[in-house]
């Protein structure tokens, strides 16, 4: 066996598109961009202005989002050029199977689900926590033993409700894309609308003498608070995914990729003024500044407003994190590097990758503490943003690839830049993160020489 050319050859990109043509393609820019707000756009948005402003940034924390935003851009050109050139399924993972080889593929779609599933499953925790508090709210109260994780000695035994709405948005998945878009749709219009409530009435109780002293910080605040709010934007790449789902993909992804950058921006900044105009920025530093602030000028009764912002933000999350791992699992099915049980599509869905990534976040989430978990899901879109912002370089090189649609700017300083601020970011996570992400990468490199080398696709690239 030749082991190095095994990891350099590149999958059939022919034989790729036409599995993937048995996928419906029915997606437009509104859908993508409802996909990617959705999973940018969640719990966040009420929590971080607040806490980087009165710690790190003050209210130059617009200027944090603005600076975190361009470098993201970086990022999302270099995603919008890939989906451009190669619309398939399985985003980062197909991109680096292409332009670098088996392995680095592998390795980069390893990383995407590890980010893609622990985010999910600990965002179902946060919302069952949410919607608990709410239901308080209605003198109705769960039972311990069904309202937290399996831990006997605390008398918890299941998140029954984390559990339950992973497997509501399976079903919701399951029945169709276009439905399951409607649906995602609807909510994100409701996130907007409570969002744009909130900075439009609280537009009238900002006082501008909040925002002196502007840098409080100085200018290193602000760029640290950049470097923080840099994951809010994270999620915008999982659109990517939905590339053979989607109408005129050259031209329509790059859209809703940029076009979800944009968007996150601008309310992300609105926030952040008005939040740090109603009230100093120093009383910000708590679990909930939005209904903080709301408290502090008499709007209290606002904050049933902004719990049910929350579910819908954090409900739109995981749809579209969901949906882009279960076609993540079944293009890694589709090239054989997991069983091609996964990526066997039936009535135009990939089900079977679908319900084994719902099962598993359903017992995540329902079953296993992941406080010491959650970091890493910083560390897998970090090594993906890398791989695809370098990549860039390879598929302009690559003879066989053409690309009618978008290019990034300033090839090849932006895709060299976006590089190396992701490895600085990387550089930025804990010691406990990394051995954490070396020992599930060890894990799957088992896999993949075990099991992936010798049944995955090995067939030098025949474009079509």
């Amino acid at each position: 066996m030749n082991l190095w050319k095994r990891m350099t050859r590149k999958p059939d990109l022919a034989a790729t598109l036409k599995a993937d043509d048995l996928l419906t393609r029915s997606l437009t820019t509104r859908d993508l961009i409802a996909l990617g707000i959705g999973a940018v756009i969640g719990t966040g948005i009420f929590i971080l202005p607040g806490t980087v402003a009165a710690t790190t940034s003050g209210p130059a924390i617009t200027i944090a989002f603005i600076l975190a935003a361009i470098v993201c851009s970086l990022a999302a050109m270099c995603y919008a050029e890939f989906a451009s050139a190669l619309p398939v399924a399985g985003s980062a993972y197909a991109y680096g199977n292409i332009v670098f080889g088996q392995v680095f593929g592998w390795i980069i779609g390893w990383a995407l689900i590890l980010e893609y599933m622990l985010a999910v499953a600990a965002v179902s925790t946060s919302f069952s926590a949410y919607f608990a508090s709410l239901l308080t709210g209605f003198h109705i109260h769960l039972p311990a033993a069904i309202a937290g994780p399996f831990s006997p000695s605390h008398g918890t035994y299941v998140n029954l409700i984390a559990v339950l709405v992973v497997l509501l948005i399976g079903v919701m998945l399951s029945r169709g894309i276009q439905s399951s878009m409607a649906i995602n749709r609807l909510m994100v219009l409701v996130k907007l609308l409570i969002i744009l409530i909130f900075v439009i009435v609280g537009f009238f109780y900002v006082q501008p003498a909040n925002w002196h002293p502007y840098l409080p910080f100085g200018a290193k605040g602000v760029l640290a608070g950049a470097a923080m709010v840099f994951f809010a934007y994270l999620g915008f790449d999982a659109v990517s995914a939905s590339a053979p789902e989607v109408k005129q993909p050259q031209h329509t992804l790059p859209r809703g990729i940029i076009g979800t950058l944009i968007i996150a921006t601008i309310l992300y900044v609105l926030v952040a003024i008005v939040l740090t105009g109603m009230v100093p920025f120093t009383k910000l530093d708590v679990a909930d500044p939005v209904a903080y602030a709301l408290g502090a000028v008499h709007l209290r009764g606002l904050g049933g407003f902004i719990s049910v912002g929350a579910l819908a933000g954090m409900f739109t999350m995981m749809v579209t994190m969901i949906y882009s791992s279960s076609r993540l699992i079944y293009a890694i099915g589709r090239d054989g590097l997991l069983p091609r049980w996964f990526g066997h599509i039936s009535g135009h869905l990939p089900e079977n990758a679908l319900w084994t990534v719902v099962t598993i976040i359903a017992i995540m989430g329902g079953l296993v503490p992941l406080n010491q978990l959650v970091n890493l899901v910083n560390i897998g879109t970090l090594i993906a943003f890398a791989f695809v912002s370098i990549g860039i370089i390879p598929l302009r090189r690559h003879k066989a690839i053409t690309n009618e649609g978008f290019h990034v700017p300033g090839y090849p300083v932006t895709p060299i830049v976006s590089f190396l601020f992701c490895l600085l970011l990387m550089t930025q996570l804990s010691v406990e993160t990394w051995l954490m992400s070396l020992a599930w990468f060890a894990f799957g490199l088992i896999i993949y020489f075990s099991y992936g080398i010798r049944h995955g696709h090995v067939s030098e690239a025949k474009i079509r």
